[in-house]
């Protein structure tokens, strides 16, 4: 049984318990979110798509070789041609707002998740 204590802040109620217990309590949420994610119908990826965008890989290429794609052939349904796609591949340019949003949709992806937390525009 895990020991708790209830304490009262500025007329607040907490309660303290072991970290351990917290961590636990933390992990069980974050299922919970993940299977009602699942259960709405919103894709989930694997953990080597994640350590990938994690790891500060590009997101287009990490998305295209997930869905098994030549960079060619992307590049062509999405209207791009391939010295583009492979420009913003390798981070020389961003990449328009209207290619990202082709880029995803041939990937099948939130246009968001192709955006860089490091790009500027």
């Amino acid at each position: 049984m895990t020991k708790i204590q209830r304490i009262e802040l500025a007329g607040t109620p907490y309660v303290l318990l072991p970290e351990d217990a917290y961590e636990e309590l933390r992990d069980m949420a974050e299922a919970r979110a993940v299977r009602s994610s699942i259960a709405n119908g919103e894709e989930t990826y694997p953990d080597t798509v994640v350590s990938a965008l994690l790891d500060g890989e590009n997101p287009v290429r990490v998305f295209r070789q997930w869905r098994g794609l030549k960079a060619v052939d992307l590049a062509r349904a999405a209207g791009l041609a391939p010295t583009y796609l492979s420009e913003i591949e390798t981070g020389r340019k961003t990449g328009s707002a209207r290619a990202l949003k082709a880029i995803a949709a041939e990937l099948d992806v939130d246009m968001a998740l192709l955006v860089s937390p490091t790009d500027d525009g």
